[in-house]
C-alpha cells in the first residue's frame, strides 16, 4: 500500500514507520507542524511538536530512505484544539486536547489530506491494535503491552478513520523492544525521552497560562451545604478533585483535606468537600462516536456490559451502559458503574470497552453521585 507514515519525531513512530517499510509498504513521513507559539520551538521544550522534533523525524526518515515533509497545520490546530482547551475550561470543564488533537488533525485533517493525495492508509506509532471481524470491518482493539496501551486516546476514531489506519507497535511486548529495535536500525531516538505534558503549554503551568487567556474573577469557595469557606482568585483555574491551592486557611472540622467537588462558572462558585464526596456511580456523555460499527445494543438503545475508563492510564471499571435518546434528536450515553469512580469532572472523555475491544467514546457531561446531592448548594 501506499502509507503516509506521521512523524513525531519520537522514537515509537520511527520505529512504526520502519516496521511499514519492512512490510513491503510504498512509505512517505510527514511531520505535522501544529504550533507557531514561541515556547514551544525552544530547546528543552516538554511537548511533541517543538523544531527539535522535526528534525528528529527529519534524520529518522532519512536513515530510513524515504521522504519526508513538513505540514503546516497549526492554524487548525489552534482553531480545534487551542481554542476548544479554553472553551471548555471556560465552560468550567476539564478537557483532554490529545483527544482533541487526535480526534480533529491527526485522524481527521492528516488523514483527510492523506487520502486525496492518493495514501491507502496512515501509519503512526500508538501502542493499539485493528481487528477484522468476520464481515470484515475494522475494531479497536487494546495494544499487547497494557502498560502501554493507547487505545484509550485513540477511542475518537470512526469505522471510516480506521479502515485507513495501520498500528505497526500493536504486537510489541514491552517499549524497551521498540528502544532496542531502534538502536539495532541506528536510528537516532532511540534514547530519546518520552514526550509528556501539553505541548502548547510547555512549561507545564496550565494555571498561569489559562490566565493569560480566560478573565479570572474572584468568587466564593462553599462547602457541600452551600457554606462560604473563602474566595478564589478566579473559578476556571481548577478543577474536580483538585486538593492543592485552595488556600482556605481554615481546617476541615473534622481536619481532613478538602477536594473540589463541583465548578459552576456561571456563578463564579467552587465547591469543595470530602474526599469522599468526589465517589460517582453514573456517567452521562455526550457527542457519542463509535470505534467501528456500534454494537446492536447500542442502536437499539437497550442495556450492556461493558468497562469505563476515564484517562489515558487510569483503570477502567465495569458498568452498565445505554444510549438514551434525547427530545432535541441528540443522544447521551448514560453507564452506571458497579464501583465508584473518584474525581471524574464534565469535560474529560469517557471511552468503553468490551474485553479489549474499545466500543466508543462519549465527552462526560455530568458526573452523579449517591453520596452528594448538588442541588443543596443554591
Amino acid at each position: 500500500m501506499k502509507v503516509l507514515a506521521a512523524m513525531s519525531g519520537g522514537v515509537d513512530s520511527a520505529v512504526a514507520a520502519a516496521r511499514a517499510v519492512d512490510a513491503g509498504h510504498d512509505v512517505v513521513g510527514v511531520h505535522l507542524a501544529l504550533s507557531r507559539m514561541p515556547g514551544t520551538l525552544r530547546t528543552g521544550s516538554r511537548g511533541c511538536c517543538t523544531v527539535e522534533d522535526s528534525n528528529d523525524a527529519w534524520r529518522a526518515c532519512d536513515k530510513l530512505g524515504i521522504p519526508y515533509y513538513v505540514w503546516d497545520f497549526s492554524e487548525r490546530f489552534k482553531e480545534d484544539v487551542v481554542d476548544d482547551f479554553i472553551a471548555e475550561y471556560e465552560a468550567g470543564r476539564t478537557p483532554n486536547p490529545c483527544m482533541r488533537c487526535n480526534e480533529r488533525i491527526k485522524f481527521a485533517a492528516l488523514l483527510e489530506k492523506a487520502i486525496a493525495l492518493g495514501f491507502d492508509a496512515v501509519c503512526t506509532g500508538h501502542y493499539a491494535k485493528v481487528i477484522r471481524d468476520e464481515a470484515g470491518n475494522p475494531e479497536l482493539h487494546r495494544a499487547a503491552d497494557w502498560a502501554k496501551d493507547q487505545s484509550y486516546v485513540l477511542g475518537v476514531l470512526t469505522h471510516q478513520q480506521l479502515e485507513h489506519c495501520i498500528f505497526p507497535l500493536a504486537d510489541t511486548p514491552s517499549k524497551a523492544e521498540v528502544r532496542a529495535e531502534a538502536e539495532a536500525r541506528g536510528l537516532s531516538v532511540a534514547k530519546k525521552p518520552d514526550s509528556h505534558d501539553i505541548c502548547f503549554i510547555p512549561d507545564g503551568d496550565t494555571r498561569g497560562w489559562l490566565a493569560e487567556r480566560i478573565d479570572m474573577t474572584p468568587g466564593e469557595i462553599v462547602d457541600a451545604e452551600g457554606k462560604s469557606l473563602g474566595k478564589h482568585e478566579g473559578a476556571h483555574a481548577f478543577t474536580v478533585g483538585q486538593r492543592k491551592g485552595l488556600k482556605l486557611g481554615t481546617p476541615a472540622s473534622d481536619g481532613k483535606p478538602r477536594f473540589v467537588l463541583e465548578i459552576r462558572p456561571k456563578e463564579n462558585k467552587v465547591i469543595v468537600g470530602p474526599e469522599a464526596l468526589l465517589a460517582v456511580d453514573e456517567l452521562r456523555g455526550i457527542r457519542i462516536s463509535w470505534a467501528g460499527l456500534p454494537i446492536a445494543e447500542a442502536e437499539a438503545g437497550t442495556e450492556f456490559d461493558c468497562m469505563a475508563q476515564v484517562r489515558a492510564h487510569g483503570d477502567p471499571v465495569d458498568a452498565r451502559a445505554r444510549v438514551e435518546a434525547q427530545v432535541d434528536g441528540s443522544n447521551v450515553l448514560v453507564a452506571t458503574l458497579i464501583e465508584p469512580m473518584r474525581g471524574v469532572a464534565p469535560g474529560q472523555t469517557m471511552v468503553i470497552y468490551q474485553g479489549t475491544r474499545v466500543l466508543g467514546q462519549a465527552t462526560i457531561d455530568s458526573a452523579r453521585s449517591t453520596a452528594w446531592d448538588p442541588s443543596l448548594v443554591s
